[in-house]
């Protein structure tokens, strides 16, 4: 007979820790789904710059032929043409290092997906992928569905939950024994009036000398409640920054990669014109070549700025 509570407070610890336990597997499955968005999202980053790669290399085939027989015929210096060959060599050796992380990634999002390393299918590009908006005053309640939030919540609650079991032991416990004699031992005879002989003795014990024992287990639970309380100002604490960081980050790589898109747009620009002056004879192939390196350069980080906002 649970008199003092003891029973009720270990099964409510009990079944906050149950709790707690089933917001940590939602916790794990929340980061598994999100390894997986945010791989497939590098995936395709990685195929963008992949694909520019290969198109700026190839670019730069044409331009090494061409120099070659400018060379051939005495037009440019073999200065110029060892400049295009480094710059085209520079574009073909970020194929291979491209392919090597598209590989790597595959793999990765294989793992997740439970499977094993194999070939992941596409869908739209990274420059077609859209982020939904951020609706404005969002009430900071909403961090009270997190996963880590609840876990830590419910394992305060065991904690809480403790100090009772504990102080329960400073309290006797109430015991009912049947001591039988000719009765039957079966439930339905022991109810009965055909259990000729029995009686129910009530045993009533308590703690009389515990030399602190008790004393150290209560002490013991306050301060795994303390602990817990802490833990759980720590995991609120942390989800704030983090929300805050989430939101910042994502306003200001908005802003990074429109920046990015407009440097991207210039530098494209400038080589154009390099090569127009060049081709005229105003300009060495130098001016060109730091022209094209600078937006080889920037379009491959504008690719790598969008798959971070995303």
């Amino acid at each position: 007979i649970d008199l003092f509570g003891r029973v009720r407070r270990q099964s409510e610890a009990a079944q906050a820790l149950v709790y707690a336990s089933e917001q940590g597997r939602r916790g794990v499955i929340l980061s598994v789904v999100t390894g997986v968005a945010t791989g497939y999202i590098g995936l395709r980053a990685f195929d963008r710059q992949l694909a520019i790669a290969r198109a700026t290399a190839d670019n730069y085939a044409q331009t090494l032929k061409l120099f070659e027989l400018r060379f051939k015929g005495g037009v440019v210096s073999e200065v110029e043409l060892a400049q295009v060959r480094s710059q085209y060599e520079q574009a073909l050796a970020a194929v291979p290092s491209l392919e090597r992380q598209i590989a790597l990634q595959e793999n990765l999002l294989s793992i997740l997906l439970g499977r094993n390393p194999e070939l992941i299918p596409r869908g739209k590009s990274i420059d077609q992928l859209t982020d939904p908006g951020i609706p404005g005053a969002l009430p900071s309640t909403l961090l009270e569905r997190r996963p880590d939030i609840l876990q830590a919540e419910q394992r305060l609650r065991a904690s809480n939950a403790q100090i009772g079991v504990a102080k329960s032991l400073y309290y006797p416990t109430l015991s009912l024994t049947g001591v039988l004699g000719l009765a039957s031992t079966s439930l339905g005879d022991f109810v009965s009036s055909d259990a000729a002989t029995g009686s129910l003795v009530a045993g009533l014990a308590g703690p009389i000398f515990t030399f602190g024992n008790i004393e150290g287990q209560v002490s013991s639970a306050n301060a795994a409640q303390r602990e817990s309380v802490a833990f759980y100002r720590q995991v609120v604490l942390n989800a704030f920054r983090e929300t805050n960081d989430a939101l910042v980050g994502v306003q200001k790589k908005r802003e990074e990669y429109a920046a990015l898109g407009r440097r991207v747009n210039a530098l494209r620009q400038y080589a154009g014109l390099s090569r127009l002056r060049f081709d005229n004879g105003a300009a060495s192939y130098l001016e060109v070549l730091y022209a094209e390196n600078e937006l080889f350069g920037a379009e491959l980080t504008a690719v790598r700025a969008l798959s971070e906002r995303y």
